[in-house]
């Protein structure tokens, strides 16, 4: 009997999922790979991004945190239900995580491409979240792009639930083919508790924006500069739409 109580013990811890850590942040990077993203920037996009966590100012941010770790996961978005994990979530407390959290962002292939609905890509960015078994002190979905929403749900209805549930939202917005994009992403993307807004010119200075964006991030640093009018803190009850509602 007691071989039977053992066996079934170690079934149950076996099936468990893994126990649960604290971190000090949990990223969400939702990467825009819709049609105006060519083969070049979409390179440039991912070795940006690649190249920021070998950064030794980034590995430091990341250490320099009470638990010393955050988890990231990437995916890239474009279309409606066009949004894929390519990286999945991965624990980074050091130089060698960082590596080997770029290693898998360089081997990546591109999964889309088609028209842009970032209200989409926000859904599948927080839904991400259910999926992360450690105990983040922050949620946080990095989203860049270089167009405006043409398809889906209302990106500032969907940012208003997400922030409604304590979830910041930040933005790097390539101004390449949209001068006009750093203003939209600033009413309708960008929002939550210290979120801020980036902008790069072109792709070319995607990796350097990209450094500055995830120690900003790590570190929880004020950008009041870079804030366009959505430098919010807890949300109203009134922009708490249901999500149900916008899917």
């Amino acid at each position: 009997m007691k071989l039977v109580i053992w066996f079934a013990v170690m079934l149950v811890l076996a099936l468990s999922p893994a126990h649960a850590t604290e971190s000090d942040l949990a990223l969400v990077m939702a990467i825009d790979v819709s049609g105006s993203i060519d083969s070049g920037e979409y390179r440039l996009q991912h070795e940006g991004i690649a190249r920021a966590f070998e950064t030794p100012a980034v590995v430091s941010a990341i250490a320099g945190g009470p638990h010393g770790a955050i988890d990231v996961t990437v995916i890239e978005w474009s279309d409606r239900h066009k949004q894929t994990t390519i990286v999945p979530w991965t624990r980074i407390s050091d130089g060698a995580s960082g590596s080997a959290f770029a290693a898998q962002v360089r081997t990546a292939h591109r999964t889309s491409g088609g028209l842009t609905s970032i209200g989409d890509a926000l859904l599948a960015a927080a839904a991400a979240f259910e999926t992360l078994h450690d105990h983040p002190a922050r949620q946080v979905i990095d989203l860049s792009g270089d167009g405006m929403a043409n398809i889906g749900p209302k990106p500032a209805e969907v940012r208003d639930a997400l922030v409604a549930r304590g979830i910041t939202i930040n933005g790097l917005a390539i101004l390449q083919h949209e001068p006009w994009l750093s203003s939209y992403y600033d009413q309708n993307v960008v929002g939550g508790r210290g979120s801020f807004l980036l902008d790069v010119q072109g792709y070319k200075s995607f990796a350097q924006a990209m450094q500055e964006k995830l120690i900003n991030e790590i570190a929880a640093i004020p950008q009041p500069q870079k804030r366009f009018g959505r430098a919010l803190g807890p949300a109203e009850p009134s922009s708490a739409t249901n999500l149900a509602q916008i899917q």
